[in-house]
């Protein structure tokens, strides 16, 4: 994992008032809870007395209590109470776990990944979609590195092959560019498929003119992907890494273009069925790649239309200090 990160890794639904939720996320074992003002905290899911799992206990006013023994455990991962010693005893400091800073915002629990600096960066979500917008979506494992998901979201070659019956109708083989441009940690690529009527080769990217006009997607390291449908339609995706081998999908449709409140949740749900199919067309070959997890050199012969995955991949390897700025 990229570290010094914001991670998406759930949604707010997902943890409730009343009891805690445990959940493998970026290979830690975490149990999440509410206090009593509705913020979500985050400690390590093992009872530090006998390694039972926090999760498995009840929420007692802002702490979260051990279903084993009944020890308690503050937001930042600190016992304040052993039942067996009694309520006024001293607690020594060994008896902690390690905390994780998190918050809440855009409708997801997103977690901080890496040291505890005195100046934590805001949260990366995409700008135009942090108001105006409703959305609805769902979610699903894939048995992959969290990596490999993302990878399917930047390739822009299989479109016409493995969306045969969905996006990819029209067998626009042909892959001009595409051309990818970064603002920080902000990828955008432009895409612009075509028939092949075997007169042409494909445009280098440098050769595009006016890509802006072209259909474009983004990538905001390091771990949510948009496709820019209209200005009024966006289909995200959070890609939350469980482990090396397997990562939690969320896909959500955003739209603004129905105001009445009705119509306005019953359009967002109506938009999972597709979603959901056209996921499933990917899943079944994504699946099959060898390794789970991807790379910034692979025995593997990159094409043209890769660009984005490359880049990806340089950017990937540069924040976790693999290669060196050029």
């Amino acid at each position: 994992m990229i570290k010094n990160q914001w991670y998406g890794i759930l949604e707010s639904k997902e943890v409730k008032s009343e009891k805690p939720i445990g959940i493998t996320r970026l290979g830690q074992k975490l149990v999440f809870w509410r206090s009593e003002n509705g913020k979500v905290n985050c400690i390590f899911d093992k009872c530090c007395h006998r390694g039972a799992a926090l999760s498995g206990g009840k929420v007692v006013h802002d702490k979260i209590m051990c279903p084993f023994h009944g020890f308690e455990y503050n937001s930042f991962g600190k016992v304040t109470l052993i039942p067996a010693n009694g309520k006024n005893n001293d607690i020594p400091e060994r008896y902690k776990v390690n905390s994780y800073l998190v918050e809440e915002k855009y409708g997801l629990i997103w977690l901080w990944y890496g040291e505890k600096l005195d100046n934590i960066p805001e949260i990366p979500f995409f700008k135009d979609l942090r108001e105006g917008f409703s959305y609805g979506g769902f979610s699903e494992m894939w048995p992959v590195h969290y990596t490999r998901a993302i990878e399917n979201q930047l390739d822009v070659v299989h479109l016409p092959f493995v969306h045969t019956s969905s996006i990819g109708r029209g067998n626009k083989t042909l892959v001009n560019g595409p051309v990818v441009k970064w603002e920080e940690n902000l990828m955008t690529f432009y895409v612009n498929n075509v028939v092949d009527d075997g007169n042409a080769q494909p445009l280098k990217p440098n050769e595009i003119e006016n890509y802006k006009n072209l259909f474009s997607l983004q990538l905001q390291m390091p771990n949510i992907w948009q496709n820019i449908i209209s200005k009024d339609i966006r289909i995200g995706a959070i890609f939350a890494p469980i482990d090396d081998e397997h990562t939690q999908i969320y896909i959500r449709f955003y739209q603004k273009f129905m105001k009445v409140p009705i119509l306005k949740q019953l359009v967002n749900t109506m938009s999972t069925f597709s979603n959901k199919y056209i996921l499933h067309q990917d899943r079944k070959v994504v699946l099959t790649q060898i390794p789970i997890k991807s790379e910034i050199t692979m025995n593997e012969n990159l094409i043209q239309g890769d660009l984005p995955i490359i880049e990806y991949r340089r950017r990937r390897a540069l924040l976790k200090g693999e290669i060196d700025k050029k």
